[in-house]
């Protein structure tokens, strides 16, 4: 690089990312993307609910909005790995796993989360194909299909209500003992909806796609799709490095402006929100570059 002097470096270039740079680099600010190329929805085959994209690949999308980002000529792409950060007397420093030391007045993290998965064969070559977490997302393609839920208590009742409306087959997954209190029992009761307690051990699939269920006794139970709350963790450490506050659910800590608890770092997408979706991380991210340029401009004007 010639260049290792910004106003704004963002790191994360998918579509929070994308997003913020290009409110920024329409108000001709300085600015750097850092990007590893490895976006949490790479094996997703279509993205929904994102207006005027329902039904397009999540890569074509990226790629759409990166070339679209990238004629604002003070816009540059690095395609590399923050790996730690640090505070200045100017701003911050960022360094990079190739190598690349670079510093900024300003910050935003705009790199995602990763999924945890489960000690569960096959479970992670179906992820975002026929196993999902978002019945806004990926309901309506997998309706009145046969459907499991992997969770128990809350979160498995917090599903089957979302997916009732959309199957009439709807088994829940516990793996384990069953959470459930009374009055939540008769709840799944009143809706026709099955429990297997058997532990998970193995799914079934071809390309991605479920064909069953085996369990730790051997026994097998066909689906078609399966919904998953998987937990996660930041897809990077460095706004916790540099002393950002992270949730009790993990999540790092925003205001309404996409502001963490450091002055001069922000967050958008789904490393500060639990609304994870296409649109809802653009939404931030052009938040999150309008701000920015505004308390840039408030410290010059």
């Amino acid at each position: 690089m010639n260049d290792t002097n910004f106003e704004v470096i963002i790191i994360g270039g998918s579509y929070a990312g994308l997003s913020a740079a290009m409110a920024l680099g329409r108000s001709l600010r300085k600015v750097l993307i850092i990007d590893s190329g490895m976006p949490c929805n790479r094996q997703t085959p279509h993205s929904h609910n994102f207006i005027t994209q329902d039904g397009e690949k999540p890569a074509a999308i990226a790629l759409k909005a990166k070339e679209q980002v990238m004629k604002y000529d003070t816009v540059q792409f690095l395609n590399d790995m923050a790996v730690s950060g640090q505070m200045t007397d100017n701003g911050f420093t960022i360094a990079t796993k190739a190598g690349n030391h670079v510093s900024a007045k300003k910050l935003i993290f705009a790199t995602g989360i990763r999924d945890i998965m489960p000690n569960v064969k096959g479970f992670a070559d179906c992820w975002g194909i026929s196993v999902v977490h978002c019945p806004y997302c990926h309901g309506y393609e997998i309706r009145k299909q046969k459907t499991g839920i992997m969770a128990n208590g809350e979160k498995a009742l917090h599903y089957a209500g979302l997916v009732n409306n959309l199957t009439d087959d709807l088994t829940i997954l516990t793996s384990g003992k069953t959470e459930f209190d009374t009055e939540q029992f008769a709840k799944l009761e009143k809706n026709k909806i099955s429990i297997i307690e058997k532990e998970i051990t193995a799914i079934e699939h071809k390309n991605g796609y479920i064909s069953k269920v085996i369990f730790n006794d051997g026994n097998t139970e066909e689906f078609q799709a399966i919904y998953a709350g998987l937990p996660f963790e930041q897809h990077s450490q460095i706004p916790a490095d540099l002393g950002c506050e992270i949730t009790e659910a993990g999540f790092v800590k925003v205001d309404i402006m996409q502001k963490t608890t450091i002055e001069g770092v922000y967050a958008c997408g789904d490393n500060s929100s639990g609304m994870r979706s296409v649109a809802n991380a653009v939404a931030a991210g052009n938040v999150a570059g309008a701000v920015v340029n505004k308390e840039l401009v408030d410290e010059k004007f």
